[in-house]
């Protein structure tokens, strides 16, 4: 029996990609992924998701990522529904990995609800979602890994030639790099999540 475990990372960032991950491992593997150590990449350092992210690709059966770019986000959150473009994409993974169960982790305060719009979206019966999934199950927390090492790896790419920082609002350098930017009278460039309320407010759209 295969099992299947989804994840974001990005959500909140200002800058960049979203990533939704996915891995399927087969129900007798999961202790495996206990033993390697794996947990909710938040709880982990960058150098620790970088080994562990070898490790999960060579044991899990499949994994599947999906980079979500600004200009998709910005559409859907203007039109506040970006929990709907997650659940679309969450649906995706699940489509392509092909597992009886999957484990999701909730964006939507209605943790099931939001799993009733994956599996209705993606012909799936068995999707379980859940608040703090990442925390909870090991094949969740191997997603988790998955995705914020593949955003990681695309903010660094970003990071070459623009330094910002990490993306996200709580950075200063992040939030610097827009208002010079702005400052400047420069357009923004596509990385950036214009629908972002920090970026609308460097704007001067809302206050």
């Amino acid at each position: 029996m295969k099992i299947c475990g989804v994840d974001d990372a990005g959500r909140g960032s200002m800058i960049g990609p979203m990533v939704i991950a996915g891995i399927s491992i087969e129900k007798k593997n999961i202790p495996k992924l206990r033993k390697l150590g794996v947990r909710d990449s938040k709880k982990l350092s960058s150098k620790k998701r970088e080994l562990l992210y070898k490790e999960i690709i060579k044991l899990v059966d499949d994994y599947h990522v999906i980079r979500i770019p600004p200009k998709t986000i910005d559409k859907y959150v203007f039109e506040h529904n970006l929990n709907h473009l997650e659940a679309k994409k969450m649906a995706a993974v699940i489509t392509h990995l092909k597992s009886e169960i999957s484990y999701v982790d909730s964006c939507d305060v209605n943790a099931t609800r939001f799993g009733r719009e994956i599996s209705d979206l993606s012909n799936k019966s068995k999707v379980r979602s859940y608040h703090y999934a990442d925390s909870r199950f090991v094949v969740v927390s191997a997603a988790s890994i998955i995705a914020k090492v593949s955003r990681d790896r695309s903010i660094a790419r970003l990071n070459k030639n623009y330094q910002f920082g990490s993306g996200y609002p709580s950075d200063k350098k992040s939030v610097n790099f827009v208002k010079k930017l702005v400052s400047a009278k420069k357009p923004l460039p596509s990385f950036i999540r214009k629908s972002w309320k920090p970026v609308q407010k460097i704007l001067g759209l809302i206050n």
